[in-house]
């Protein structure tokens, strides 16, 4: 059974990088845990926080409830960006 902490990382409502961070994990557990080999995957995901950590900051600076986005509207809004 996993913790409610882990419950919450693996939730696409919450955590809006779970793909990253499972992408990560692959590669890491794919070349033996040579980090350098996972380069890439890691600046994806530290990407993928900083961008959906300034919408969540823009979102409570205007005072927007969730200030995290759902899975849903975050999918719109990344579509309409292109």
């Amino acid at each position: 059974r996993m913790s409610r902490r882990t419950q919450q990382l693996r939730d696409h409502d919450i955590n809006p990088c779970v793909e990253e961070t499972d992408a990560s994990r692959k590669c890491m557990d794919d070349n033996n845990y040579k980090k350098d080999m996972c380069t890439a995957y890691f600046l994806k995901y530290k990407s993928c926080r900083k961008f959906w950590h300034d919408v969540m900051m823009q979102r409570r600076r205007n005072g927007v409830k969730p200030e995290m986005p759902s899975a849903e509207e975050r999918k719109k809004m990344l579509e309409s960006m292109g």
